[in-house]
């Protein structure tokens, strides 16, 4: 009887095409609750969260962000268990959302508390989140703030940060432990200057043409006895939202010698998922620093966002980075033993704007937008029935190791406003050698989870040509897939080196530069990798389609290197020799 269980076991797992998983995918797939701004309606109902911090309490992960009417945990960093709160304040039973949440550790206690520009919002506690329990630490927190952020020094000393605006900088204070009452008054920490690094102008294009750029989402990380103070800029709809990093010897600057890195320390302007600003910095179980921040999409309006989680840390001189580099294909998750500390897990885009075809399609929402690697467009079927099908070819036999399905909103039902529970997603995955005879890859039929961002790695890789998604169930709205991503190798040959790239530092503007260099036959994409310190080349971008760049995010006092690697479904190309610009 015990043979027969385990090979009925086997059984279904092979059915369903994936174990747990070692790798994740960003963005994020958590059940993201619906935009709660009803005036935004004529473009449709929407998911949305953004300004995301992960604090590792008690060995587990709890993630909060904007508007979710709860938050959620996870003991791997891959599946997110929700827990539904209303965060009430209890002297008058008013609902409210944790808008851009601060979240704090405070020796076994965990403190809460949503943005505000009052004293009217209450300071949660819990000693046992993961069961949902809660309970006033400070009624009506008498300070208040915008983008709050807390901070627990090694002499116990608590501060609280905050500010979001395109005029006054970000602040900071100490709180006294037992009222949670202010100690002096705030200090100013950073305000931006867009003068200098490029990256902090506001636009798509980093140009300032009607707004002055906005600093908010502070965070505080202590390291080697230095104090590492992050924030976000220039914008959140933006490309090129990123968080930047202030170094003092303490807590609280009020006129201290600072230094501030030039390059923002994480930053993802290119790719599927882009945007990596206004996070919080957390360590896993084996010590290793992992960076949370917003990922956009701002086109059914400006509050349309999502979550990224990237490897960060310091180097043996002290200076903070995050790794974004391919930061939306597979990595390796926390404590996967053998395996580096978020690796890249080695799979390539297999279906970049490769043929695809679909079993309907709604008025202007093309089935060549679910592959061209824009989470900002989306293919939409003309229903939402089951049996509608998208199928992708990947050219040539493949190895495929991981599929993730992007889902997009079309036609959500009106009453579709904050969280809703109970809904969920059902699909099949399916493979193919020659596009008519088809097998199973992934049964998804009974699955009862919401899976927005769906991400499965395969229990063993299989050789295909053909990937074809069919709908079965789908929560609201139309079959609709903003990227159908299949991951693993082409079993070609890796692209050739880049040759004879050219970076003209403009002489007026030292924050930009324009920079072109010979197209790759066989290549689809190019990496660009820069920093000020040819050894510290941690800020990359990926460029589709392009042999050119106007690169416009450098501080203008210092020298810059820059190399760049081709890209395609079976590898990456050598790095061609680092250039300096001065």
């Amino acid at each position: 009887m015990k043979l027969r269980s385990l090979f009925l076991f086997c059984m279904l797992i092979a059915a369903a095409g994936h174990a747990q998983n070692k790798t994740y995918c960003n963005p994020v797939n958590v059940d993201y609750g619906y935009t709660p701004f009803p005036s935004f309606g004529e473009w449709g109902r929407h998911r949305a969260t953004a300004d995301p911090v992960i604090v590792n309490y008690k060995g587990d992960f709890y993630l909060f962000s904007t508007n979710q009417w709860g938050y959620w945990w996870s003991r791997d960093m891959s599946n997110w268990n929700f827990v539904s709160r209303k965060f009430l304040r209890p002297w008058n039973n008013v609902k409210d959302e944790l808008c851009a949440p601060g979240v704090g550790i405070i020796g076994d206690t965990m403190v809460v508390f949503g943005s505000t520009y009052t004293s009217k919002f209450t300071l949660w506690m819990s000693t046992n989140p993961k069961a949902n329990e809660w309970k006033p630490l400070v009624d009506s927190f008498e300070i208040g703030g915008w983008d709050p952020a807390f901070f627990t020094d090694d002499d116990g000393r608590f501060y609280m940060y905050n500010g979001s605006s395109n005029t006054y900088p970000v602040y900071g204070v100490e709180l006294d432990r037992k009222t949670f009452r202010p100690i002096g008054t705030r200090t100013p920490m950073y305000k931006l200057q867009d003068w200098r690094y490029g990256w902090q102008r506001f636009g798509e294009h980093m140009d300032n043409t009607f707004l002055d750029p906005f600093i908010e989402g502070a965070w505080m990380t202590k390291h080697n006895g230095k104090y590492y103070f992050q924030y976000g800029a220039p914008g959140t709809e933006m490309s090129g939202y990123a968080d930047g990093v202030v170094i003092s010897d303490a807590p609280l600057f009020d006129g201290r010698q600072t230094f501030t890195q030039s390059d923002p320390m994480s930053m993802k302007a290119g790719g599927f998922s882009r945007g990596a600003g206004h996070g919080a910095t957390f360590q896993d179980n084996q010590g290793n620093y992992w960076h949370t921040s917003t990922s956009i999409i701002c086109v059914k309006n400006t509050w349309e966002r999502r979550m990224g989680i990237w490897p960060a840390g310091f180097d043996k001189d002290d200076v903070m980075w995050c790794n974004t580099v391919l930061g939306d294909y597979p990595h390796y998750l926390p404590g996967i033993p053998g395996k580096e500390h978020g690796a890249f897990a080695g799979w390539y885009l297999l279906n970049y704007k490769k043929p695809v075809t679909v079993s309907s399609t709604l008025a202007s929402y093309y089935a060549n937008n679910a592959n061209d690697e824009s989470i900002k467009t989306y293919w939409s079927a003309a229903t939402a029935n089951a049996g509608e099908w998208i199928q992708s070819d990947l050219g040539n036999l493949s190895t495929v190791n991981a599929v993730q399905i992007n889902y997009a909103d079309q036609d959500v039902e009106d009453n579709r406003l904050g969280k809703w529970e109970g809904q969920y997603h059902q699909y099949k995955l399916y493979y193919s050698v020659d596009g008519k005879k088809w097998n199973l890859l992934v049964d998804k039929s009974n699955n009862k989870t919401d899976v927005p961002h769906d991400y499965v790695e395969l229990s063993a890789p299989v050789q295909a040509r053909y990937i074809k998604l069919e709908n079965i169930h789908m929560p609201t709205g139309k079959f609709a897939i903003s990227g159908l991503r299949v991951f693993g190798n082409g079993n070609g040959a890796k692209p050739d080196t880049v040759k004879n790239m050219y970076v003209l530092r403009t002489e007026k503007d030292k924050r930009s530069a324009y920079i072109k260099w010979n197209p790759v036959d066989n290549a689809f994409a190019y990496n660009l990798y820069y920093g000020t310190a040819p050894d510290k080349l941690y800020n990359c971008i990926m460029i589709h389609d392009f042999n050119e760049y106007w690169f416009k995010a450098m501080d203008s006092q210092k020298t810059y290197y820059f190399t760049i690697e081709a890209i395609n479904e079976n590898g990456v190309s050598q790095k061609m020799k680092i250039i300096e610009v001065n």
